[in-house]
């Protein structure tokens, strides 16, 4: 069949360790030899972060600006002993944060639904959609190493010359610091991707925080989505029949285990990272989810929601087998393709995109997927492939689609 063709390129953002590996036995096997592949290529590996300072991470970050989507490998956020291992000039902060950051906007994640890979909580039936802040908090932080005694303080200088300040701690010994920020203007666009998005899959929404214990920042948080829900998403709501309501976190997470799901969940940007995780692990594996951030000024950052699966990649180095899933990896290449097409008014592109996904989820129920699936699944004697074999047996499934 002649490939298809690209109007218009995406940006391609690489990544580290076993999902690298993945991304381009993706490339080679699922898209090269049936889309011409149009991308601006951007090497996040944690190696050429360092080499040119992040600067290749906000250089990523203004592509996606410039060309409307992107598609994101998994990155490496690095603590000391990952400092130490790849001899870094400093610690760098989270790409994903840095992206995030410069794009604003909201991550939406969504289990992959799969016959024979069933939620370990029995309840649920139908996905749940986390909806993650994705700006500010503890992602952008300021952090600080209190080496004695001394009065930590809350500072701050307006313009007009007035200083306001609050002790946060007499520190009596050693200890820590450290001070988030958020923005009104993105707590305002966070909630309205919410309300949006709750809408267009005919959902009911929660929002849920801390503003028992974090009285003005969470406050803050539940005192905008309020408003907005009362002033422009009420009526539609009641129209659809759907419902928004606020709790607190630790009530949400008890009442998400007795929902039947088909729920949208908004959580602040911490709270997203941990609970889509959960979600994901608890309707199959961290490898069975899409993730896409969507920014209020139109753009798209798809990816996968797992991170660089070192464990693997070390056994790929050591030349020993590894049965990888790269589900999430291919749904973020289907879901960034998807959209580009959208865009483009490429149907093609789009149909492939579908039949990507398609041929994915029918390779799994025909029983033939990776270790983590194995493990799990409630279908009669799967067969365990290694990280190629699955993707090269996606790509027969494709073909026979195609």
């Amino acid at each position: 069949m002649e490939k298809i063709r690209m109007t218009t390129p995406l940006v391609e953002i690489d990544g580290d360790e076993m999902t690298r590996i993945l991304w381009a036995m993706i490339k080679d096997e699922l898209l090269n030899p049936f889309i011409d592949l149009n991308t601006e290529y951007y090497d996040l590996g944690l190696k050429y972060r360092d080499e040119t300072d992040d600067q290749v991470t906000i250089d990523a970050a203004n592509a996606i600006k410039k060309y409307g989507v992107g598609v994101k490998c998994a990155t490496i956020t690095p603590n000391a002993a990952r400092m130490e291992e790849y001899n870094l000039k400093q610690m760098y902060k989270s790409p994903n944060g840095t992206l995030r950051a410069i794009l604003d906007g909201t991550v939406f994640r969504t289990p992959i639904l799969a016959k024979g890979i069933e939620p370990v909580v029995s309840r649920w039936e139908k996905p749940i959609t986390i909806a993650r802040h994705a700006y500010g908090d503890v992602y952008k932080n300021t952090e600080y190493r209190v080496e004695g005694k001394g009065t930590a303080k809350l500072v701050f200088e307006a313009e007009n010359g007035t200083v306001s300040e609050q002790t946060i701690f007499k520190f009596e010994g050693p200890g820590v610091l450290q001070g988030m920020y958020n923005l009104d203007s993105s707590i305002e666009s966070f909630a309205r991707s919410c309300f949006q998005y709750a809408l267009s899959v005919n959902e009911d929404l929660w929002f849920a925080s801390k503003d028992t214990i974090s009285k003005i920042y969470d406050g803050n948080f539940k005192e905008v989505f309020q408003r907005i829900y009362d002033t422009e998403f009420k009526e539609k709501f009641e129209q659809a029949g759907i419902t928004y309501f606020y709790t607190l976190i630790d009530d949400a997470v008890a009442r998400i285990m007795k929902s039947k799901g088909g729920i949208v969940w908004a959580c602040k940007n911490y709270d997203g990272d941990v609970f889509s995780d959960m979600l994901s692990s608890a309707f199959g594996s961290l490898a069975m989810m899409t993730s896409v951030l969507v920014s209020p000024d139109g753009y798209y950052e798809y990816e996968a929601a797992h991170g660089t699966v070192q464990r693997h990649y070390y056994k790929h180095l050591a030349g020993e087998e590894t049965s990888t899933n790269s589900v999430a990896t291919i749904f973020a290449w289907s879901g960034a393709l998807r959209k580009r097409g959208e865009l483009d008014h490429n149907q093609a592109l789009v149909t492939f995109a579908d039949k990507l996904e398609q041929a994915t989820i029918a390779t799994i129920e025909s029983g033939i997927m990776t270790g983590d699936l194995t493990l799990i699944t409630t279908l009669p004697n799967p067969k365990k492939v290694n990280s190629l074999e699955f993707i090269q047996a996606i790509r027969k499934t494709l073909e026979s689609i195609l």
